[in-house]
């Protein structure tokens, strides 16, 4: 996860994201460098552009509750393990 961290802050510094760059960034911040994770990552990358990714997760619907209901945070996360389960992401999606 911190490689993802890691290549969102080189784009929003400018910075080139390559597997060199995410390493020294991951290595400044004194977290755990993880190579493997950096080359899937960069991979993942190679044909996506961070921008993209960053509108469809901030434009992710919001469901409310009809007026009057009153859902208890229980019942929601009874609701939210009954669904079955998506197959596994691929690219960038298998880092999360």
């Amino acid at each position: 996860m911190e490689s993802i961290y890691a290549a969102l802050l080189l784009h929003k510094a400018g910075g080139k994201i390559n597997e060199t760059n995410v390493e020294k960034v991951l290595t400044a911040a004194g977290a755990k460098v993880d190579k493997d994770q950096i080359v899937k990552l960069i991979a993942g990358l190679k044909d996506t552009k961070i921008e993209d990714i960053i509108k469809s997760a901030s434009s992710a619907p919001v469901v409310a509750a009809p007026a009057g209901d009153t859902v208890k945070k229980k019942e929601v996360k009874k609701k939210k393990e009954e669904e079955p389960e998506e197959e596994e992401p691929t690219g960038i999606g298998s880092l999360f």
